[in-house]
């Protein structure tokens, strides 16, 4: 059956990127599921669920320090960003209730350069997001295309013991063609 069993209830995520190695972020997908800075750290504002043998995966596009892919201006009134040589890339935050409790727990962990390859889940769900931001125009993309975006998910399909990323495969094919790329 498709019924959700909890593990943790109102999971939030936040993320803190550090200036002097990052020059420019984004949230990739969750529009529409955004909290308050501020909600972050209030247990009365609800938040999702994660379910037993589930995962969330938050894909951010980084710019880092220096990058000649930087799309904004320095802002006017923005204070200068402390010398960081500790090497994090950011900080992330993660706070959950567990089922039935009213009050949350909070899980902390800094983001370095060091913490390994990709796994081939993330890599095809990367590969996925892109996907979908080609569909929606694809503006922030640039000359990453339809051909990147395929051979990223066939390097990363794994067993794929249903089929269903061999059929995504098929798809992103089947969308490049209709797009005349």
């Amino acid at each position: 059956s498709g019924e959700l069993f909890p593990i943790a209830n109102d999971v939030k995520i936040q993320v803190e990127f550090n200036p002097a190695q990052i020059a420019e972020y984004r949230l990739i997908g969750y529009e529409t599921r955004a909290l308050n800075r501020e909600d972050f750290n209030n247990d009365k504002v609800d938040a999702g669920e994660i379910g037993a043998g589930h995962t969330v995966t938050a894909i951010y596009e980084i710019t880092p320090v220096g990058s000649d892919a930087i799309l904004n201006d320095a802002l006017r009134y923005q204070p200068a960003a402390e010398i960081d040589d500790s090497g994090e890339l950011g900080f992330l935050k993660l706070r959950y209730k567990e089922p039935g409790e009213d009050v949350s727990k909070l899980l902390t962990t800094p983001i370095t350069p060091d913490m390994g390859q990709a796994t081939d889940d993330v890599r095809f769900s990367v590969a996925i997001a892109g996907f979908g931001q080609l569909l929606k125009g694809g503006k922030y993309l640039q000359d990453w295309g339809y051909d990147d975006v395929i051979s990223l998910a066939n390097s990363s399909k794994g067993e794929d013991a249903y089929g269903y990323r061999t059929e995504a495969v098929k798809l992103m094919r089947l969308a490049k063609s209709l797009s005349g790329e």
